[in-house]
């Protein structure tokens, strides 16, 4: 342990990081459950044309991968930070489908013209925040950034 180490305050989360991974989890279980169910032709009008896979087994698998994830975000708070860079990773990964709905054109989820499609392009990044904030997965990386700058500056 440096000296550095014992004089740093420690960090507590604050309520409103849990309740933002909170509603989180929520948010993705819950279109984690649509994907498998009533909504299952929506998400299957945002699967990219190009990708080479059935629709309907990418609408599924990914519905399985959101159950996870907000299962993990409500209960696994002792890995709280290595699930909101997966979760962060996630949103990044399925943007490409957000992007594909935009350039074909394709309604879903009451996005029927290029001014919806093109905001709701605006939120996947916020996403990816969002999960890197409440999770504190933004905060360690930081911290871990500082430390190595330090150690650099010290020897």
């Amino acid at each position: 342990m440096t000296p550095s180490d014992t004089t740093r305050p420690v960090r507590r989360t604050s309520v409103g990081a849990i309740v933002a991974q909170i509603l989180l989890g929520v948010f993705l279980l819950t279109a984690g459950v649509g994907h498998l169910t009533v909504a299952r032709d929506a998400f299957q009008a945002q699967v990219p044309t190009w990708l080479p896979i059935d629709v309907d087994v990418v609408v599924v698998a990914s519905g399985i991968v959101e159950i996870v994830l907000g299962l993990a975000l409500l209960v696994l708070w002792r890995w709280r930070v290595p699930v909101g860079w997966i979760v962060a990773a996630f949103f990044v990964a399925i943007f490409p489908g957000n992007i594909s709905q935009f350039t074909t054109g394709t309604d879903s989820f009451g996005l029927n013209d290029d001014l919806s499609r093109g905001i709701r392009l605006l939120f996947q990044p916020l996403l990816v925040l969002w999960a890197l904030w409440s999770t504190g997965a933004w905060r360690a990386w930081r911290n871990r950034r500082d430390e190595a700058k330090r150690d650099v500056v010290s020897v």
